[in-house]
């Protein structure tokens, strides 16, 4: 791929925004941490320095190597990328005699730099930083300046190298796209042609090189990812696509059989394996959420093993990892920390002699359905909502057992099937009930009960990165959780999850 954008990770809760807001643009990018600058840069065509929770003036400050890219690249520092262009280039940053939070406004705006282009004065930005630029660099033009900020935008003269104390990734900053959008077109120059339709022909071309005839067998969950990826697959090698869809005892309601059919008529190759008892033995007794986690990859894999072999020749295992997996599974040593491990992120054993192909490896989530409408998959297989790859097994809270798995089935079911009734499905990202591993004191006629808790959850998001709970109807949550107590043995009691991602994840486990 040509025309990429470099963002280097100094750990902001922000980044992966900065990447949203460049796909937006049309424009590829990818983000790396910032001690991890790729031995060959010559693909990129611009880099963006993201913002840190660290102070560059502390003794263990995040330092990139950028003796490849400044003066090279085009280079865009945001907030602490801002500081560090600044306080490393013979400027000064101080600490603010204010804290810069929140909205401000960009009182004076030299217009006739291109960074600025169709930007007017006094529109609004997001400031969200202690430190600030005190003195500019030497060679510094400034650019910007706030009622309270005076250096809130800068360039290094006789270089395409550009700072801003903001954050043009917000929804706050009013004109942060039209920013983006200046720095990445009409001063590095880059073509936006990254589309839907641009990444299936480079896919679907890059798989038929890499793969030739190779044999690549797939595990299918019925889910969006690992779909796109097989008719991606299915587009560049055909019959040499060997699908896999596993019943790991931990599924939704009816959901193996109803997956098997849903793939009848794409003209997939698709066989079904029932290895229910022996994800549930792998993860008797096992209540930590980590080891669950493993123990399921690990299944996963011991099934992926002896169904490839009955596959005469496959060479390759694909899987459905999407770039949400791969960020949140990578440490940026300390800046950012791993938040969860994922089953199809990080490898294979030994002992399996299959390589890897991930084709949608460095998409977002509504990237992938948009992918997923341009190669023609029926929109209700691409509206279904996210489901964990573990399955219930992250939903049941403590260790797992036959009743809590058939408990959970059967409230997630109903509240799955209400949400559809109320037409409220397609208005939420993602649904589904945890199991909590306590009990509650209830009444059901005339008797005590000591029963169980469940908890309902559903979010609003567009890629998982960040996620806000819906206002569910108060009429919708008295019918389901009335339906759910009525219905399901040994459940008493059905709350409702208001936490928002962050600082919760979406997933109780």
């Amino acid at each position: 791929m040509q025309n990429n954008v470099l963002i280097l990770d100094f750990g902001s809760q922000y980044t992966q925004l900065i990447a949203r807001r460049v796909r937006e643009l049309n424009i590829y990018c990818e983000i790396h941490p910032y001690h991890s600058v790729p031995d060959d840069i010559s693909s990129f065509k611009a880099v963006v320095l993201s913002g840190s929770p660290f102070s560059v003036r502390a003794e263990d400050a995040p330092h990139p190597d950028l003796s490849k890219i400044k003066g090279k690249l085009p280079l865009l520092g945001v907030c602490y990328g801002a500081q560090y262009l600044a306080h490393f280039n013979g400027g000064e940053v101080a600490l603010s005699n204010t804290r810069e939070y929140g909205r401000a406004r960009l009182s004076h705006i030299f217009t006739h730099d291109n960074l600025f282009q169709n930007i007017e004065a006094n529109t609004q930005v997001w400031m969200s930083h202690a430190d600030t630029i005190a003195v500019l660099p030497e060679n510094a033009v400034l650019l910007a300046s706030t009622n309270d900020v005076k250096n809130a935008a800068f360039k290094l003269e006789g270089e395409q190298t550009y700072a801003i104390q903001f954050h043009p990734e917000v929804y706050h900053t009013s004109d942060g796209k039209q920013l983006l959008e200046n720095f990445l077109v009409g001063i590095a120059g880059i073509t936006p042609d990254w589309t839907p339709a641009h990444f299936v022909d480079q896919t679907v071309a890059d798989l038929k090189e890499k793969l030739g005839n190779d044999k690549v067998v797939l595990g299918l969950s019925g889910g969006v990812d690992s779909t796109v990826a097989a008719m991606l697959l299915h587009k560049a090698i055909g019959k040499n696509l060997f699908c896999i869809f596993v019943n790991n005892g931990l599924l939704r309601k009816n959901e193996f059989k109803s997956v098997l059919e849903q793939y009848h008529g794409m003209g997939l190759n698709v066989k079904g394996v029932d290895a229910s008892a022996r994800f549930l033995d792998a993860l008797a007794g096992e209540s930590d959420p980590e080891k669950k986690r493993k123990a399921i990859g690990g299944a996963f894999i011991e099934v992926f093993d002896d169904e490839a072999q009955l596959v005469k020749g496959v060479d390759w295992l694909a899987q459905g990892t999407i770039y949400p997996d791969v960020i949140e599974s990578v440490s940026v040593n300390g800046p950012s920390v791993t938040i969860k491990s994922h089953h199809n992120v990080g490898g294979l054993p030994d002992f399996m002699k299959l390589k890897i192909v991930e084709p949608l490896r460095m998409l977002f989530k509504d990237e992938v359905r948009r992918v997923g409408a341009q190669i023609g998959i029926d929109p209700e297989i691409l509206g279904r909502h996210p489901f964990p790859g573990p399955g219930l097994a992250i939903r049941i809270l403590g260790d797992i057992t036959p009743e809590k798995v058939r408990i959970l089935q059967e409230v997630d079911h109903i509240f799955i099937d209400g949400l559809k009734k109320w037409d409220l499905y397609d208005k939420v990202w993602q649904a589904g009930a945890m199991l909590l591993p306590v009990n509650s004191v209830g009444v059901m006629g005339d008797e005590r009960t000591y029963e169980k808790a469940v908890v309902l959850r559903a979010v609003e998001s567009t890629d998982g990165m960040t996620a806000d709970w819906v206002n569910l109807p108060y009429e919708f949550l008295q019918e389901t959780s009335n339906h759910i107590i009525n219905k399901v043995k040994g459940v008493n009691r059905v709350v409702y999850d208001i936490s928002s991602k962050p600082p919760a994840t979406i997933e109780w486990e």
